[in-house]
């Protein structure tokens, strides 16, 4: 039997504000336990929440973003829950009348273009931090009260593939507006999906399931296709699928139940006594609307237009907004597109994948890069030393012209040196020779190579074909 996968997401992106939503304690990441707290964010008796003006700014610049409706008129509300990490034993949130509704995001699927629904995005405060021991259990308040919203999309990703495309926009859509660092490392951006199955043909949705714990994009995707499986394989043994919450365990590579329906959280929600109704004008919105910077696809289509690049090449490169920012900044510097684009997508993102690096950690300037391809469209040194160059380049982030001369990588486009070089390599191979006279021309190859190795890589690979092919010619 065929099935058809439905997926909903909710993600939690915390926003990039200096103080936490309802007081001024920092929001900065880490710091000693239970020092960025104050009586509010701790929950103590006669405290009162104020909203974060700032929160509010960065919500709507996210539901615009994400082409949704802004909601004029909207209150927070007491989600209630008994935990340690929460120490008002309720979280402040949106319920009923969230900030932002109905809006999209398109990604770019085997089919086409297609739409994923965002049912809504609401602002709340995030909760503690849970530490156990062996022995015993701590609570860490200093997230507790950071900013948070809540984008909830509609279900409508048809794979495990989509989810993780959704996701990869949204992450970009968020660093360009600049609302959230989207730090998955740092809990930044957090991420639980809704997955069920049905028939294929079937308008009903099958029983669905939660799924928490996933810490990387390939989590997702992974935990996904698992669930996905497990479901169609107890559908077609006849088992009934159950409603419940389950964990992914990375090491495992499967999902675990962590709690049923029955066994779910009544959050008895209902409006926060202690907040007056939040009012939104229009004047507002289209201060927060003037603000939006370029967003991901209106700059692959200007990268597209304007610099004649690829399709592929445009989406890798604007992906991240720093990513952009440092392509866009070495084209100022002078750097011809497609060829920043190649080093950019070879050299420098397979540098840092293995270095397990971002782009911000670079310690090279981008002009630094310009002057490096400029070496080798010069023929000052080869495309095999401007790999070296890289290299130490990118340990020390000195200069390119310098590394160059201090080591004596200065290209050797001198024909008699070149020809004195070549024959003597001839000389010393003549297998190769008689190899390449017998119509073999691997032995061209290996003759190249082994001028190269001479040379030190030095010598000047055009130039080196063009005597090479002469001196054969001659023997």
């Amino acid at each position: 039997m065929d099935f058809e996968v439905i997926i909903g997401l909710e993600v939690h992106a915390e926003l990039s504000t200096n103080t936490k939503i309802y007081c001024g304690c920092t929001t900065e990441f880490g710091g000693e336990q239970n020092t960025h707290c104050c009586p509010v964010c701790l929950g103590l008796p006669g405290s009162l929440p104020v909203l974060n003006k700032k929160v509010v700014d960065y919500a709507i610049k996210a539901g615009l973003a994400l082409n949704c409706d802004i909601n004029r008129l909207t209150h927070m509300a007491r989600k209630n829950y008994f935990y340690p990490d929460t120490p008002k034993n309720y979280q402040i949130t949106q319920d009923e009348t969230p900030l932002c509704r109905d809006g999209y995001i398109e990604i770019e699927t085997e089919g086409g273009l297609k739409k994923i629904g965002i049912q809504r995005i609401h602002i709340e405060e995030d909760a503690g931090k849970n530490v156990h021991m062996e022995d015993s259990s701590y609570v860490d308040y200093n997230r507790a009260g950071v900013p948070l919203i809540e984008i909830v999309s509609k279900p409508d990703m048809r794979s495990p593939k989509e989810a993780r495309m959704y996701l990869e926009k949204l992450k970009a859509i968020l660093q360009y507006t600049g609302v959230s660092d989207v730090k998955m490392e740092e809990g930044s951006l957090r991420c639980d999906a809704n997955i069920s199955i049905r028939p294929e043909g079937s308008n009903e949705f099958g029983t669905k399931v939660e799924v928490k714990n996933m810490n990387s994009f390939r989590a997702v995707e992974r935990a996904l296709e698992y669930e996905a499986k497990r479901q169609m394989e107890a559908y077609e043994r006849g088992e009934k699928i159950i409603q419940e919450t389950r964990r992914w365990d990375e090491g495992r590579g499967e999902t675990v139940t962590m709690r049923s329906k029955e066994e779910a959280h009544d959050y008895r929600y209902f409006p926060e006594p202690d907040m007056i109704y939040l009012s939104v004008d229009d004047e507002w919105i289209e201060s927060i609307r003037k603000s939006l910077p370029e967003l991901p696809d209106a700059r692959r289509r200007r990268y597209i237009n304007e610099f004649g690049l690829p399709e592929y090449d445009s989406e890798i490169l604007t992906s991240s907004k720093k990513l952009a920012d440092f392509f866009e900044e070495c084209v100022n510097e002078g750097g011809r597109p497609k060829e920043i684009s190649n080093w950019i997508m070879g050299e420098i993102l397979r540098t840092l994948k293995d270095r397990s690096m971002e782009i911000e950690d670079i310690k090279f300037a981008p002009g630094h890069l310009v002057k490096l391809v400029s070496l080798v469209d010069k023929g000052t040194i080869s495309g095999t030393i401007a790999k070296k160059v890289f290299k130490d380049m990118f340990e020390t982030g000195e200069d390119p012209e310098k590394i160059v001369k201090e080591k004596g990588l200065v290209q050797v486009s001198d024909e008699g040196a070149i020809r004195e070089l070549i024959n003597k390599v001839l000389d010393e191979n003549p297998q190769s020779v008689a190899d390449f006279k017998a119509g073999k021309t691997k032995a061209m190859g290996f003759i190249v190579g082994q001028v190269m190795k001479a040379s030190k890589g030095k010598a000047n690979p055009q130039i080196v074909n063009k005597i090479l092919t002469e001196e054969l010619n001659k023997r």
